[in-house]
């Protein structure tokens, strides 16, 4: 049987897909259908049909899953931004174990999989201390803010993120009632003109300061001291700059960054670490299951203070400091020269002296220490007890495996926020000489589709 465009068809859910999208069969062709759920019987219309499935649009649901529950905000299927909010949450902690677990058997090719429960919230809601949202006008002119619905470029209005802190709403509303009464323009993307392009809000959850960082396309705000004036009624206000981008591009943040009042930075703590947190700087969103995944990572290191760590993929030093304070030696390496200035200006707020750290590609900078290590000590090879890494989602380049495996690590800590890159990286481990000892999940970004994954490595010659 093949099917058309605008065919409408009724269909059981049966699987989700690694998007969260429902995936059901009907006399054998695959339909995938957004915003459905196992369990569901939906009517659903075929939007772009192929020979063998189709993607098709959610028209009703005939009848809902056991597991269905109505979504706690109330545009959560135009936004798109969480894929999984009509889940029941522990369904949700199960679609991501399986996840996993599905990934290491069809890429990684592993059979016999040491996984551990995944580690999810306590409360699965306004955990992210981090907001970006872009400022337009609706069709009538008035100005709006909130976020990109799905797919798109076109500002769907809501001040109120249930993953964000509750005290970004008030914020917004502060910044779109100065840009009326000041009479500041929107960016418009079609045009290039306009001045306030985004807006960024970060929060420090132990600290409870609060940075707003205004994206414009200029140099200079009209109305600045009025602007400051409103944002301050906000207790816990600690920083407010302004980003310059003057480009066209999709990149929201420009790379000068000034402040207009208060600190350059925000201060938060993961466990007993301080971090300093600039408007450019990376730091984990959900600091609450951060200290969860840190503590993990630091468990699977198994360190007993004599060990000499290599952490690649540093960021601003956020696993480095966590792992300093139980090693003998903790080298960073990251390739975004501000983070490293991050890293180290952290090391030195917390006292921390035996980490050190490196600007550099990971596959470049390791190789080459490798190497200079060789020339400088014939008759030696580098060598690092533990290796933590902790790449973006493409993974690790093959010749940095390489280079993991000539330096030899009794144990190698994976930490992944992409189980398919991590599931390829592991296969060419094993394939290398470690044997793949604990797995586990953790829930960093409940409602969405994406789950952070800790691994533990160990050579398979040292029993």
């Amino acid at each position: 049987m093949t099917y058309k465009k605008n065919d409408v068809l009724t269909v059981t859910i049966e699987d989700m897909g690694h998007d969260g999208e429902g995936i059901g069969k009907t006399e054998g062709y695959t339909l995938f259908v957004k915003d459905t759920v196992i369990g569901d019987v939906a009517e659903v219309k075929i939007m772009k049909a192929k020979k063998y499935y189709a993607y098709a649009r959610l028209m009703k649901i005939i009848k809902p899953s056991p597991h269905r529950v109505e979504p706690v905000c109330p545009v959560a299927r135009a936004c798109g931004g969480c894929q999984l909010q009509m889940l029941d949450y522990q369904e949700q902690l199960r679609f991501k174990e399986n996840k996993i677990r599905n990934n290491l058997q069809r890429i990684g090719g592993f059979t016999e999989i040491p996984m551990e429960p995944i580690v999810g919230m306590e409360y699965p809601f306004r955990y992210r201390n981090k907001a970006q949202f872009p400022v337009g006008t609706d069709k009538n002119g008035k100005l709006i803010t909130g976020f990109y619905a799905g797919r798109t470029h076109q500002i769907m209005e809501n001040r109120n993120c249930y993953l964000g802190v509750e005290e970004n709403e008030t914020i917004l509303n502060l910044i779109l009632s100065w840009m009326e009464e000041c009479g500041v323009t929107a960016y418009e993307e079609t045009t290039g003109k306009g001045l306030v392009r985004h807006v960024l809000i970060r929060y420090g959850f132990t600290s409870k300061e609060y940075m707003v960082c205004l994206v414009i396309n200029g140099k200079k705000l009209p109305g600045e001291e009025k602007l400051i004036q409103k944002l301050c009624t906000v207790e816990g206000m600690t920083s407010i700059s302004v980003s310059i981008n003057r480009e066209q591009t999709n990149v929201i943040m420009g790379n000068t960054i000034r402040t207009l009042w208060g600190s350059s930075y925000i201060t938060d703590s993961i466990g007993e670490v301080q971090y300093q947190i600039s408007p450019l700087s990376f730091y984990q969103v959900n600091p609450v299951q951060t200290k969860k995944l840190y503590d993990l990572a630091l468990e699977y290191a198994g360190l007993t203070g004599e060990e000499t760590v290599w952490d690649l993929y540093c960021g601003i030093g956020t696993i480095s400091l966590f792992l300093a304070g139980k090693a003998k030696k903790v080298y960073g390496v990251e390739i975004v020269p501000d983070a490293i200035s991050d890293a180290k200006r952290n090391a030195s707020l917390n006292g921390i002296d035996n980490a050190e750290f490196f600007v550099g590609k990971a596959e470049e900078v390791l190789p080459k220490y490798y190497a200079d290590y060789a020339a400088d000590h014939p008759g030696e090879t580098a060598h690092a007890d533990v290796i933590v890494v902790d790449p973006p989602r493409k993974g690790c380049e093959e010749s940095l495996l390489e280079t993991m495996v000539q330096m030899q690590p009794d144990r190698i800590v994976y930490v992944s926020c992409d189980s398919a890159t991590l599931a390829r990286d592991l296969k060419i481990l094993c394939e290398r000489g470690y044997e793949l000892k604990r797995v586990r999940g953790v829930d960093q970004f409940g409602m969405t589709v994406h789950v952070e994954t800790v691994v533990l490595m160990s050579r398979a010659d040292k029993k």
